[in-house]
């Protein structure tokens, strides 16, 4: 398993879903750009973190990070490590002492809270080529902005349709529970008891 560190270049607003936005990661010490569509609390917890804005009382973020470092739980790196159906899964790796612990998370969440821990971002090679895009290696910091455009849009399409099909049938506990998440965040319930009833026949 490869891994490829990124870092945030920009955050973008999807032109077609209005409530969407993308978080746009560039390939350290390459050319690629991986953009990852994102909710608008998250990207405002993003852009927060990253303009160094202290805002009157902590955002969830915030907060999490303030506990981990009562608990002195250090958050090492972010890695994102599967792409299903338009759906980045990740990994925070988290030390303390000697001991090291792996928590699955949304990659919004996870990139939330890279930005105010300052640690790596990784990502599984295979990813990158699937939903990465060429930059301009004339420009330093841009990918060509029509494939990146197309690229979010496309994205955000699989992403943002509530009823779009999905095979639970095929998904292990891990997935349909993050799918479960999503659903009734998206508050479509008739999609999250077709999840739930997937998840007792797997139980």
């Amino acid at each position: 398993m490869k891994k490829i560190e990124l870092e945030i270049v920009a955050l973008s607003h999807s032109v077609t879903q209005s409530h969407s936005f993308a978080v746009v990661l560039g390939e350290v010490d390459g050319t690629r750009r991986l953009p990852i569509v994102i909710g608008g609390f998250e990207a405002q917890a993003i852009a927060v973190a990253l303009d160094n804005m202290k805002p009157s009382r902590p955002l969830t973020h915030d907060l999490m990070k303030t506990v981990c470092d009562t608990f002195a739980l250090e958050l090492q790196y972010v890695f994102i490590c599967k792409l299903l159906d338009g759906v980045f899964f990740s990994n925070l790796v988290f030390s303390r002492g000697t001991e090291t612990f792996e928590i699955d998370s949304r990659t919004s969440d996870a990139l939330a809270l890279a930005v105010r821990f300052e640690c790596l971002i990784y990502v599984e090679a295979s990813i990158l080529e699937e939903a990465g895009v060429e930059a301009d290696p004339n420009e330093e910091a841009t990918a060509n902005e029509d494939d990146l455009e197309k690229k979010i849009e496309e994205l955000t399409s699989v992403v943002a349709k509530p009823n779009s099909p999905l095979d639970f049938g095929s998904m292990n506990l891990e997935e349909l529970n993050h799918e479960l998440l999503r659903a009734i965040e998206d508050e479509d319930y008739e999609r999250a008891a077709r999840i739930r009833d997937e998840l007792n026949k797997k139980k």
